[in-house]
């Protein structure tokens, strides 16, 4: 499978000699004040804006610390020639749901133009970046840190667009709240790329949006954007999204809380399935369950001793979505050590057992399971009948090779 552009591919003396006078106490390592990119950028007077016409890409996670929008800082300062907004799917002010957007108008706080980029990409986007009049895109959506989380494909979509248009593209960073350590779960395949997986990242890709940025202008745009980010300060690769003190707006309808972006990259898989993902419910991806599903599948999936996590016998009724108004049994993720936890490995290990459990289970007919894992493997493998270690084992060949191109790319220690 190809990646990207590139090609992937003591003996000790001992002697007599005087003890070693004690090391000295190392001090304490100084840490930065966390900032947001739009801190520094505002900080620094919009310095990087000046003499441009600027449109931005954003939704309600688009905030300040004292949770205002920015697009309502940045039309109040004289400093800045605000002239559009592009909204995602769910919308600029989020009145949408999953799937939905909300369409060409003028916001009502601001009076600015919003134009809709969801499901619009290369010269159709393009245009309407021309239509709008701007010639700088600016980007700042918080991300949740999965491959099939819609808005880094917006963000490649809207890069691409910008290139064709000729426009500049700042990128305002964010955390990536489950933390940058590392990139987990497979890779995804060119055959099976859809608006949930543009191009060959990981399932949990560990960057963030700038950093993302980075890898897609030089992997894999057609040809380079003129590109800038304006980074975070304070921010470590081991850090939770609670470690920056910002308040939490859902970046989507079903992503209450970080407890939510926690588990997401790994049971959003059950959306391929009959299964619910606990959409309707007050902790969507955390339950999920189906009518006839009982306390066996609790109790198998604790079984494995999945570091980081248990699960409970839990029952519910979806307001919307699978099983509306119905009780469905089903479990509970419990993640008891977030550092341990990999939700990856642990979303598979809960499809496996499912299936054991459950004589009902069944994949969505649309095999969606493929274009969220990005190729056909998981599905026909836990089919088979391998266990999690084999599902697992399956993809590590192609998440060392995008590990290596990931590096390339980090902004942060």
């Amino acid at each position: 499978m190809q990646l990207s552009r590139r090609n992937l591919l003591a003996t000790a003396t001992l002697a007599a000699v005087p003890a070693a006078a004690p090391e000295p106490a190392a001090a304490p390592q100084h840490r930065e004040p966390f900032r947001t990119g739009f801190e520094r950028l505002a900080a620094d007077g919009y310095q990087l804006l000046h003499g441009r016409r600027i449109g931005i890409v954003t939704n309600p996670t688009g905030i300040t610390r004292d949770a205002r929008h920015i697009v309502d800082v940045m039309h109040e300062d004289h400093r800045v020639d605000l002239a559009a907004v592009f909204g995602p799917e769910h919308g600029f002010r989020g009145t949408a749901q999953a799937g939905g957007s909300e369409g060409r108008y003028d916001d009502p706080e601001t009076g600015l133009p919003v134009y809709d980029t969801y499901l619009k990409s290369g010269r159709p986007l393009a245009d309407v970046f021309t239509a709008s009049g701007v010639d700088t895109i600016v980007f700042d959506i918080q991300d949740v840190g999965a491959r099939f989380y819609t808005y880094i494909w917006t963000l490649y979509d809207c890069m691409e667009a910008a290139r064709i248009a000729g426009k500049r593209f700042v990128v305002l960073d964010r955390p990536n709240p489950v933390t940058g350590r590392e990139a987990r779960g497979p890779v995804l395949h060119a055959e099976f790329a859809t608006f949930v997986g543009r191009q060959p990242i990981a399932q949990a890709h560990g960057m963030t949006v700038a950093e993302l940025a980075r890898l897609f202008d030089e992997e894999f745009l057609t040809a380079p954007v003129p590109l800038e980010t304006v980074l975070m300060t304070g921010w470590r690769r081991t850090d939770f999204y609670d470690a920056s003190a910002l308040p939490w707006v859902p970046p989507s309808p079903n992503m209450p809380t970080p407890d939510t972006a926690l588990v997401y990259s790994g049971t959003c898989m059950f959306e391929g399935t009959n299964l619910s993902e606990g959409r309707g419910t007050t902790r969507p991806f955390e339950l999920l369950g189906a009518e006839g599903v009982d306390g066996r599948w609790a109790a198998a999936a604790n079984a494995l001793g999945l570091p980081g996590v248990r699960f409970r016998e839990a029952y519910f009724a979806p307001t919307f979505s699978k099983f509306e108004g119905r009780t469905v049994g089903g479990v509970q993720v419990h993640v008891t050590d977030r550092a341990a936890y990999d939700p990856v490995r642990t979303g598979i290990a809960l499809l496996v057992t499912a299936r054991q459990v459950w004589d009902g289970f069944a994949w969505r007919p649309d095999d969606w399971i493929d274009k969220l894992t990005g190729s056909d493997r998981v599905r026909t493998m836990i089919d088979a009948g391998a266990d999690t270690d084999e599902v697992v084992g399956a993809w590590q060949r192609e998440l060392a090779a995008f590990r290596r191109i990931r590096e390339e790319h980090l902004l942060y220690g």
